[in-house]
């Protein structure tokens, strides 16, 4: 029986890819002043790489990130002046933050029959203010319980500590609870290895190439579909085999 549902944050309840873009491009802007013999191209290249690596660690700190592009290139990375550009970095991610449209709406309804929780990663912003759902103090009421993975001693996702740690703090086992994520492999995977029952959000109004993976997690396009919880959960049928005389 499910007793709760439990959210990831970003791109999930709210929606920053306006801001991640604005922040990316004005980031790469400022560095490619110091990256003029490399050239553009070749610096793109290797930022994404760099990028990419960071982020399969589950390390989603641009300053970490922006260094090590620096010293691939064998040049000394400025720390207080990357400290500046991120701390820009995430005011500019948090001023194009929205709420989905539909999120209050889906949240009351949902903590009538269900508790609910949030386990989001930090993704490095703690070190210039608050975390960026602080900005949306109406969604807090709805949670009874939240994790801010990836700071003050606990493991980013797709760590199971987080996911662990909420449960604990439930009182609840894996099979009890929903978690609801964007990321394949840092929400979708993270839960299911520890026994929850992951549903995969591809929001309708978020432009992005996502993974093709094949899943047995449910697959919404809005968050309104886990009004409907219980069907959504419910095993589906295999598709027919087509016999070939």
């Amino acid at each position: 029986m499910i007793k709760a549902v439990i959210f990831d944050f970003g791109q999930t309840l709210v929606d920053s890819a306006d801001g991640f873009r604005a922040a990316e491009k004005e980031a790469q802007r400022l560095m490619l002043a110091d990256f003029k013999p490399a050239g553009r191209e070749e610096f793109m290249a290797v930022y994404r790489r760099i990028r990419r690596q960071f982020q399969e660690r589950s390390n989603f700190s641009r300053l970490d990130i922006w260094e090590a592009v620096y010293l691939a290139f064998d040049l000394n990375p400025d720390r207080h002046k990357l400290e500046q550009w991120e701390g820009a970095y995430w005011e500019r991610v948090k001023a194009l933050t929205r709420i989905f449209e539909e999120v209050p709406a889906v949240l009351e309804q949902l903590a009538r029959r269900y508790r609910v929780a949030l386990i989001t990663n930090t993704q490095g912003q703690q070190h210039y203010g608050r975390h960026r759902m602080d900005q949306f103090p109406e969604l807090d009421r709805f949670f009874e319980v939240v994790i801010v993975a990836g700071e003050g001693g606990v493991s980013a996702k797709p760590d199971p500590e987080p996911f662990r740690r909420c449960l604990g703090v439930l009182g609840l086992d894996g099979s009890e609870a929903v978690y609801v994520g964007d990321d394949w492999r840092i929400d979708v995977c993270g839960a299911e290895a520890v026994g929850m029952h992951p549903v995969w959000l591809r929001h309708h109004s978020v432009t992005r190439n996502w993974p093709a993976v094949e899943t047995a997690a449910p697959i919404i396009t809005s968050l309104e579909d886990l009004l409907e919880l219980e069907k959504l959960l419910e095993p589906q049928p295999a598709a027919p085999k087509h016999r070939v005389s």
